[in-house]
């Protein structure tokens, strides 16, 4: 569905990069300021800065001077205003109202932004089809303009489908259960090496064992991990290596031992 946003009398260059990056990140690129305070906002280094990589909204976004120049072809205006207005359009969360929106074909839908001043106007709330507030704590209901954006076009992206979430990491894959067994067979030598398990009576640790690393699902690389813990305890068991025999300390005369010249 066809979608804009558009900022009245902007005056903060940063709010007009972080819109460029809200509305990317939810997939939307049809930005319209109308008379914003800079004139050059589009190319100021605040704004680009604070578009983080969402250059390409900027390159598309359109300055006018009017609200009517920026409402060409808008088939259903929602204004975002947090007081509601004694008379106008109803207010409605933005939930409440963008998911029976987004099930219509055909519309081209805008979603309206005061300055950061002021606010809306009411002649302009009043030109639209909806007052959209977002539910906020009532003790403190300040939302910055670029995090307002971000809430809206998150709920409009949620109406029309939404987007999948990806995993952050490849799926792990699990060891097989010969590997698992052998692993368990290594670390059953070790734990006889170290005197934790005794073979003649091992009970059923090895087979608690057996269903804790089943309910973990070690992957090969957890797997050569733990083999690797086992080889160290073996090897702390065994003896350090060398010929076998303990030096023995030289024998010290009576010049070399400071006793015996103290006598």
């Amino acid at each position: 569905m066809r979608t804009r946003f558009i900022l009245i009398q902007t005056s903060h260059a940063g709010n007009v990069g972080a819109a460029a990056r809200a509305m990317k990140t939810m997939g939307f690129t049809d930005l319209v300021l109308v008379a914003p305070r800079w004139a050059n906002v589009l190319r100021r280094e605040e704004t680009i800065q604070r578009a983080s990589g969402a250059l390409d909204v900027l390159a598309n976004a359109r300055i006018v001077g009017t609200l009517d120049e920026a409402l060409d072809g808008v088939t259903h205006l929602c204004a975002t205003a947090m007081i509601p207005r004694d008379f106008g359009p109803p207010t409605r969360t933005p939930r409440e109202h963008l998911v029976p929106l987004g099930q219509q074909d055909g519309q081209h839908v805008a979603f309206l932004f005061g300055s950061e001043r002021f606010g809306m106007r009411n002649e302009d709330v009043y030109r639209c089809n909806v007052a959209l507030s977002i539910p906020t704590d009532p003790k403190f209901g300040s939302l910055n303009l670029g995090a307002a954006i971000q809430v809206i076009a998150y709920e409009w992206r949620l109406a029309l489908g939404g987007y999948e979430v990806r995993e952050a990491v490849n799926p792990v894959q699990a060891a097989d259960a010969q590997a698992v067994a052998g692993m368990l067979e290594h670390w059953e030598r070790s734990l006889v090496d170290i005197g934790f398990l005794d073979p003649a009576a091992p009970k059923k640790l090895m087979p608690r064992l057996q269903q804790l690393f089943n309910r973990a699902q070690p992957t090969p690389e957890e797997i050569h991990i733990l083999r690797g813990i086992a080889k160290a305890m073996s090897d702390a068991t065994k003896p350090p290596r060398g010929n076998g025999s303990q030096q023995q300390p030289a024998p010290q005369g009576p010049d070399q031992n400071p006793i015996a010249r103290m006598r």
